[in-house]
């Protein structure tokens, strides 16, 4: 993915205050914002998916936005599953690298065609995922996909691009 240029400042006027433009910028629509909060609350808090698979769905995501602020950031509650920098780290290689459970090489790659290629995500993959993920978390994955494209592509699209400390 080519770049004319990089983002250094918000595209829109955010707003100063706790937690940078990340947190603030969803008090320019306050009505809105506890969607957005739903949304996220939702993905990390009511997921019956292991921390990491759904972890490092939501990291191969926001490479493939390059939204800065989504790849820097790491949730207390994800820290405290246990998710650790090393996972983050052979993202680019994760066919391959032996670090990773089949589940999460399932969940990278699902992410990575959910992100990029949607129509890629074909019979033959879904043979693939179903031996290693019961129906309820396929549709688990594929909606904390939807929030994590959607959420990662909104702060991209609007220069934000520092990450911001929230409790999930």
């Amino acid at each position: 993915m080519n770049r004319v240029q990089s983002v250094l400042v918000a595209r829109i006027d955010v707003p100063d205050g706790p937690g940078g433009d990340a947190a603030m910028v969803w008090t320019l629509r306050p009505q809105m914002a506890g969607m957005v909060d739903r949304m996220i609350t939702t993905a990390y808090e009511r997921s019956e998916l292991p921390a990491a698979e759904r972890e490092m769905a939501r990291m191969r995501i926001a490479q493939l936005n390059a939204c800065d602020a989504c790849a820097t950031f790491r949730a207390p509650s994800v820290v405290a599953a246990g998710v650790t920098e090393d996972l983050y780290a052979h993202l680019d290689d994760y066919a391959t690298w032996p670090g990773y459970t089949e589940r999460q090489r399932l969940a990278i790659e699902f992410a990575e065609r959910f992100a990029a290629d949607h129509r890629n995500i074909d019979d033959a993959f879904f043979v693939r995922l179903r031996a290693h993920f019961a129906d309820a978390e396929v549709l688990d994955l594929t909606l904390c996909c939807a929030v994590f494209v959607g959420l990662g592509r909104t702060l991209e699209v609007l220069g934000i691009s520092e990450g911001c400390a929230l409790e999930i």
